[in-house]
């Protein structure tokens, strides 16, 4: 019997696999090894090829194949469905997190909305195409990787695979890759990446009764914090412009500083995230707020770390095709099949830059994603689960 997506759904929710997002925490919730261990059995139950790939330890990529009627080293195309396993952490949460409930139409719980629906619907398609094995269908290839919430670690480790060729059933570069993100059933082709990093500034301490004896390191980072202030608001939206994204954007996220309120502070740090446009690199990005900081507040000793995190653009050069493809099977579903850019973040650039045509697509709002009570509507799964099935049973296009 063919697994159902609402079922699917549940039991993945039911599973925590919370990526820690760089803090040193521990405990069954934390990583995605458990998951893992749930999609092989789900593909070892389905009879196909599989094989896992390790990342980091306790943390692994797996990725599962259906032959198509041709052969890839045949000529015959590859298509790949891509979602990763992490959650946000369950901080805030007002609903109980791995007790998925379904009430008024929708699914409750952590990954419900990103991205453990569209992995469930991309399951279900898959199990479908095992069974029925269509005539004329490409290689599907389902693929489920780590640490997409913290770095897109396991996105760039499957690519590598692919470029290798380690998998059989993936000898080549794929011809197609479909990112599972809640995008309301509309065709990503085009976001912007993001570069993060820390700002220091350095002080000498002192007993707050004699603050003059001191240099207070916060009171100098407020002079830079109202500098970026000026830099988000009147500089940054002049670097550039997308038609489909808009211009790139900077915030400032944390700040942290001091020992204690009785103690004048000798260092303070904040964290900055500057959005990129396709075309942007992030040394030029970070180097540009560097020089501005100096010009604006050069009595003040400003340093800056090297990023802890960063991802390129996601550009919609070589995606069109694909993305005609993916809307008119949308469509044809009665989606919105709509083809769209969005600001956040997702796996795709990974694939996209080993020169897989790539969109991103899936059930579900980013606005519901990462809530307190995350929830996704369960006609939209169900829609996704067959756009899935569909454009996984297509012959080629061509």
């Amino acid at each position: 019997m063919l697994p159902d997506v609402v079922e699917t759904l549940c039991d993945l929710v039911r599973i925590p696999s919370v990526n820690p997002m760089g803090r040193p925490l521990v405990g069954p919730e934390y990583l995605e090894q458990a998951l893992t261990q749930y999609l092989q059995t789900f593909f070892q139950n389905l009879g196909v090829a599989w094989l896992r790939q390790t990342v980091e330890p306790r943390r692994d990529n797996i990725l599962a194949g259906i032959p198509g009627s041709v052969p890839p080293d045949k000529g015959g195309r590859i298509v790949v469905f891509e979602a990763h396993q992490d959650t946000v952490p369950v901080d805030g949460m007002t609903i109980p997190p791995w007790t998925p409930e379904i009430r008024d139409g929708r699914v409750y719980g952590r990954g419900s909305c990103d991205i453990k629906g569209g992995m469930a619907c991309m399951l279900t398609a898959f199990a479908r195409l095992a069974r029925e094995r269509p005539a004329s269908m490409p290689t599907v290839i389902m693929a489920c990787s780590v640490n997409e919430e913290h770095g897109f670690t396991g996105a760039t480790s499957l690519a590598r695979l692919w470029t290798e060729g380690e998998f059989s059933l993936v000898p080549r570069v794929p011809n197609a890759v479909i990112v599972a993100e809640p995008t309301g059933l509309n065709v990503v082709v085009a976001h912007k990446g993001v570069v993060r990093w820390r700002c220091r500034t350095r002080g000498i301490a002192s007993h707050s009764s004699t603050p003059q004896a001191g240099r207070n390191a916060i009171y100098e980072m407020a002079h830079v914090l109202a500098a970026l202030e000026g830099y988000s608001r009147d500089v940054v939206p002049s670097l550039g412009h997308h038609p489909l994204l808009g211009s790139p954007t900077l915030s400032v996220g944390v700040i942290a500083g001091g020992v204690s309120v009785n103690t004048v502070p000798d260092h303070c740090v904040i964290e900055i995230d500057r959005r990129l446009l396709p075309n942007e690199r992030k040394a030029d990005a970070l180097r540009h707020v560097a020089n501005y900081l100096t010009e604006r507040c050069p009595a003040i000793t400003v340093t800056h770390d090297e990023p802890f995190l960063s991802s390129p653009g996601f550009s919609d050069d070589g995606n069109h095709g694909l993305a005609a493809q993916l809307s008119g099977a949308a469509r044809a579903c009665e989606a919105p099949g709509n083809i769209i850019g969005v600001p956040y973040g997702t796996d795709a650039p990974a694939f996209a830059e080993v020169g897989a045509p790539t969109v991103v697509f899936g059930p579900g709002s980013i606005e519901q994603a990462h809530t307190a009570d995350e929830w996704i509507a369960v006609d939209q799964l169900r829609q996704a689960t067959e756009i899935y099935y569909r454009f996984g049973s297509q012959a080629d296009p061509s």
